[in-house]
């Protein structure tokens, strides 16, 4: 389910992002809000990574879903896939920022 809510929340961020630096809506680092060129750049590229996690996770969730497994351990193995998700999007993202833009 997860996976799903990261394809339909990229995909708005994708089709709608933030025109402007805000601090409610969008990707907001330090690192992307501090300049709308880096602003800019980095609601195009995290909505789509944000997409492409969510594309990952739809058939892991179906895979762990249908192993023959309690509900429990289920959870265990869908919580630590969705934190590494959540995890590699921010470095990703971050690591691109400071490729273009430089580490300021």
């Amino acid at each position: 389910m997860s996976g799903l809510v990261f394809i339909l929340a990229g995909a708005v961020m994708y089709i709608f992002p933030p025109k402007k630096i805000n601090h409610f809506y969008g990707y907001r680092t330090p690192r992307s809000m501090a300049s709308q060129e880096r602003w800019d750049f980095s609601q195009k590229y995290s909505s789509v990574l944000l997409i492409i996690s969510g594309v990952v996770l739809v058939p892991l969730g179906v895979i762990i879903s249908l192993l023959p497994i309690s509900r429990n351990t289920d959870i265990l193995l869908s919580i630590p896939l969705l934190l590494l998700s959540v995890l590699l999007f921010f470095i990703k993202t971050e690591r691109e920022l400071k490729k273009r833009f430089g580490k300021n």
